[in-house]
């Protein structure tokens, strides 16, 4: 039962915002805390395509998952067309390698896309773009409209769930999270959105929730954020339209934050100082500030703060003890305080964005989708640290190992530590 294990899930919750992550085991989208804090002596401030790298691994296929690591091996996903047609079918596929020498240890396929009923994809998505989940031994992948399921660490099937059809627009996005035996995510397509948990140990259904509000456009790709709250565990999951947080256990809203027309979300929530901090999605995305002890529609009592002033489509946020920083994506990024909103700097680093940001020991990596990562040194002043050039298409959110870094480019994964 779900509430078997509430006040272990509880303990877990609270200590995932505080405290120091293990770099080892870079288990889920944005690291063990799920926002993009790792605690790893020794990270480098600075490479490109040869200097610091450990190795570097062809991957085959398409994919922007971020990779993920347990047990000193390294998991991603990949869409590998099966034939040279201009639209070809896919073998949607589980890769393995070695996280100290990059070799491959496994390629498993999962499921099969078919050309023929599979629809577009916006030309920065990919069929494999949803980052896995490593628990215990399992691995449990997620393709949006095309399934979901769970492996061994060796690849060997536990269960397959291919129930939950919706008509997907731009493709799959946003990655499952995992609370207690729940496997959590959002269904966002063109119509009748919904949010799902799959009993992560058969994958049958525990509750399904429809996402209703009036937004014109249905499509969004945001992962859930896990959150306790008053000894309750919710999950926040933002939509197009709303923002809206469910109970954990029988899927019921229990609040709601109405942002007009914006869709198409993408940023993970964060959590601290007593507030979720949520992006509303295009056209004009707008950062919400939102205090989580509500119930029902909280749009006009339970929002601490907003700001519409270079606020991200696509990058997550990073939250840095009081402060929240933040890169929009084309390339501005700013610091704020987190319990205020009031501004502290703001700087055009360049390029374009879509991975989200990383902290280590005071700094923050930003990588953009040109392959280039900036430097930044934590605080209420900005200052630039370093800039590295990579070279190759990067839209994919890094992983961590030990004290490197594992970058996916659209041709690479790469190990890049200090020396």
């Amino acid at each position: 039962m779900l509430r078997t294990a509430v006040a272990l899930c509880l303990f877990i919750l609270a200590a995932s915002c505080v405290a120091p992550t293990d770099a080892a085991e870079w288990y889920r989208f944005r690291g063990p805390s799920g926002d993009g804090h790792v605690d790893a002596v020794g990270l480098p401030l600075q490479w490109s395509s040869t200097q610091n790298v450990t190795w570097k691994q062809a991957i085959p296929g398409q994919g922007w998952s971020s990779p993920v690591v347990s047990n000193g091996r390294i998991y991603l996903t990949a869409a590998v067309p099966l034939n040279e047609s201009a639209k070809p079918d896919y073998s949607l596929r589980l890769l393995s390698f070695e996280a100290k020498t990059g070799k491959e240890i496994a390629s498993v396929e999962i499921f099969q896309q078919d050309a023929s009923s599979a629809p577009r994809i916006h030309q920065k998505n990919s069929h494999a773009s949803p980052t896995p989940i490593i628990e215990g031994d399992r691995v449990y992948v997620h393709f949006g409209h095309q399934g979901t399921a769970c492996v061994t660490l060796d690849g060997k099937s536990v269960w397959k769930n291919r129930d939950l059809t919706y008509k997907p627009v731009h493709g799959n996005g946003g990655s499952p999270v995992i609370v207690d035996d729940a496997l959590i995510f959002s269904c966002d397509g063109a119509t009748d959105p919904f949010v799902v948990a799959l009993n992560k140990n058969n994958g049958e259904i525990i509750w399904k929730t429809p996402r209703i509000t009036n937004a014109e456009r249905n499509f969004s790709f945001a992962t859930p954020l896990p959150i306790e709250v008053n000894g309750r565990i919710q999950v926040v999951s933002p939509g197009s339209g709303a923002v809206c947080s469910f109970d954990v256990v029988t899927g019921e809203e229990l609040w709601r934050v109405d942002y007009g027309q914006g869709y198409s979300v993408i940023p993970k929530p964060v959590y601290a100082h007593g507030l979720v901090f949520v992006c509303s999605g295009w056209s004009t995305p707008v950062l919400y500030a939102i205090r989580p002890d509500g119930s029902r529609d909280v749009t006009k009592t339970h929002v601490a703060w907003k700001t519409n002033k270079r606020v991200p489509n696509t990058p997550s946020l990073l939250i840095v003890e009081d402060e929240l920083y933040m890169v929009a994506d084309n390339g501005v990024a700013s610091c704020l305080d987190a319990r205020t909103g009031k501004l502290h700097w703001k700087e055009r680093i360049g390029g374009n964005y879509s991975a989200s940001p990383i902290f280590a020991k005071g700094k923050i990596y930003l990588q953009s989708e040109q392959g280039d990562t900036t430097v930044l040194e934590a605080g209420v002043s900005f200052k630039k640290v370093a800039r590295s050039t990579l070279g190759e298409r990067t839209l994919a959110s890094v992983g961590v190992v030990d004290r490197a870094f594992l970058i996916r480019s659209d041709r690479h994964l790469y190990r890049i530590e200090g020396r």
